[in-house]
């Protein structure tokens, strides 16, 4: 017979674990980080997003599989694209914890809307490529002339890995796209077409206010999307001066600590097209040959320091 209350279950005392908050820790960029993390001397731990719930009250709480997560020193966060809205929440709620988080719940919010991220990039005097969001398609030509004219990119507001991205060729294209996913309550815009590119872009990664490696990516034969994903190869490159500015500054401007910044190479410079707060990095690091999860964590131990007061920021 029961004489009380279940007692409270928590997980074992830590002294301030690494946090990964990842869907699966056999993905590469997450056993990459785990080993990082030991390489460092700090213990990991890997957090399913979904499993995480938030006990919201006086003092806010955090069970992990029914159990009090404690103990983290901080926070990595890895949501995809999928689980954006739960991962968003569970990231901010970790930070009214008042444990260290290296991309805060609003600037994975601001990089997964891709117009807002480049609203902001835009303001910020960062070269974009001409784009244009509508609901009114009773004078398509002229949103096309806006971006260049054809060809032109159309893409859906919130995608990754190339979904959702289209090239129109014809003006019964670009209606026919925009009307079907209309119809369906996809918000979508279009884009200029910079021809120069010929298939390829620019991946750089960021960490804290530096770039840690660079890739030129290029479309398969017969794809003009340059992901990885999607078949594209990539090569190492050393990144310009004026290019690694770029993608610090972009970053920089959605407040991403660690961020995959893409750009186009277009005759005016860089254009940068998207950012990713949750970059992943096997193939750069394949073809770099460069540490990128050990970059990673030694930025968030770092992180780690100056949020609570035992360090001061790199450039005092």
């Amino acid at each position: 017979m029961s004489t009380g209350p279940a007692r409270k279950k928590s997980l074992p005392p830590s002294r301030g674990r690494v946090c990964i908050l990842s869907r699966k820790r056999g993905l590469y960029s997450t056993s990459r980080l785990v080993a990082a993390i030991k390489a460092e001397g700090q213990r990991p731990l890997v957090v399913d997003t979904l499993r995480c719930s938030m006990v919201l009250g006086p003092e806010p709480r955090m069970l992990y599989r029914n159990a009090e997560l404690t103990g983290l020193r901080v926070v990595l966060p890895r949501i995809g694209a999928s689980i954006t809205q739960y991962g968003v929440a569970v990231v901010g709620h970790l930070t009214t914890m008042g444990i260290p988080v290296v991309n805060t719940a609003p600037s994975i919010s601001r990089s997964r809307d891709k117009l807002n991220c480049l609203q902001l990039l835009s303001g910020a005097g960062i070269a974009i490529p001409r784009t244009v969001m509508a609901r009114d398609g009773t004078n398509i030509q002229r949103l096309v002339e806006e971006v260049g004219g054809l060809p032109a990119i159309i893409k859906l507001l919130r995608g990754t890995q190339g979904v959702g991205v289209m090239i129109a060729t014809t003006m019964k294209e670009v209606a026919t796209i925009f009307e079907t996913f209309w119809e369906l309550g996809q918000e979508i815009f279009i884009q200029e077409f910079i021809a120069e590119a010929k298939g390829r872009d620019v991946r750089a990664l960021v960490v804290g206010n530096k770039v840690v490696g660079a890739m030129r990516r290029k479309a398969r034969k017969g794809e003009f999307r340059s992901n990885i994903h999607r078949g594209g190869e990539g090569k190492p490159i050393k990144l310009p001066a004026e290019y690694a500015e770029v993608a610090v500054r972009a970053a920089q401007t959605v407040g991403l600590g660690i961020c995959g910044v893409d750009m186009l190479e277009s005759k005016e410079g860089p254009k940068v097209m998207e950012l990713n707060s949750s970059p992943g990095f096997e193939g750069l690091e394949q073809t770099t040959g460069k540490d990128i999860a050990g970059a990673m964590v030694r930025h968030a131990l770092e992180f780690s320091d100056i949020a609570r007061g035992l360090a001061l920021p790199p450039d005092i």
